[in-house]
């Protein structure tokens, strides 16, 4: 019979030696985007995968920020998504609001809105149990991520240098995001790949 005592050594040395878990994927400079899936308004499941090819947008959303409501209000945001997915960019506004926090919306209320505001991204992805906002570390709204079509991560940070609610503070500014994306048109590194988000905390839920 086998010593019970030597059954439990065993089995406490082969945990020893079992791999750890790999470690979360996180948002690196120069290496490959997190990859992800979500669903849009429309209940249909979208991957970064199937964008591969193509240069992405992320932009992270909640519409209560006032933030937010500065480049939207204004209709900055609108244009920059317009002006970016008629060059063949795919541009997904991600909302990780989560259920009974500022920016939550359901299918239908975010089909609405996107509506209302006449937003011009590729797509509005759901987030409410915050999956792939953590994936990519997103800290506020609006916060932005640019995946150029290799796959790789170039950009991640604010809209623009000036971290302010108010609408008049647009005037000069200087849009990282537009400039990320003509360096990259353009065949070249991108300038400023990182810059401090600002806006609105991402609304995750407390009891996480």
């Amino acid at each position: 019979m086998i010593d019970r005592r030597l059954l439990l050594s065993l089995a406490a040395a082969a945990a020893l030696a079992a791999p750890s878990a790999a470690p979360a994927a996180e948002p690196l400079l120069g290496q490959p985007a997190p990859a992800f899936e979500a669903k849009d308004y429309n209940g249909q499941t979208r991957s970064l995968a199937e964008f591969r090819g193509k240069t992405v947008v992320l932009e992270w959303t909640n519409n209560g920020c006032p933030y937010v409501g500065k480049h939207y209000g204004a209709g900055n945001m609108q244009r920059i998504q317009k002006e970016a997915t008629a060059q063949g960019v795919e541009w997904l506004t991600i909302i990780s609001s989560a259920p009974g926090f500022q920016g939550y919306l359901t299918p239908p209320e975010a089909k609405a809105w996107k509506a209302k505001v006449g937003a011009h991204s590729s797509d509005v992805l759901l987030d409410p149990e915050g999956t792939v906002g953590r994936l990519y570390e997103a800290k506020a709204t609006p916060h932005m991520f640019i995946i150029d079509k290799a796959g790789t991560l170039v950009y991640m940070g604010g809209i623009d240098d000036r971290p302010y609610s108010d609408p008049a503070s647009l005037k000069g500014a200087t849009n990282y995001v537009e400039a990320a994306l003509a360096d990259i048109k353009a065949g070249r590194p991108v300038a400023t790949p990182a810059t401090r988000p600002y806006g609105c905390a991402v609304k995750y839920s407390s009891a996480e």
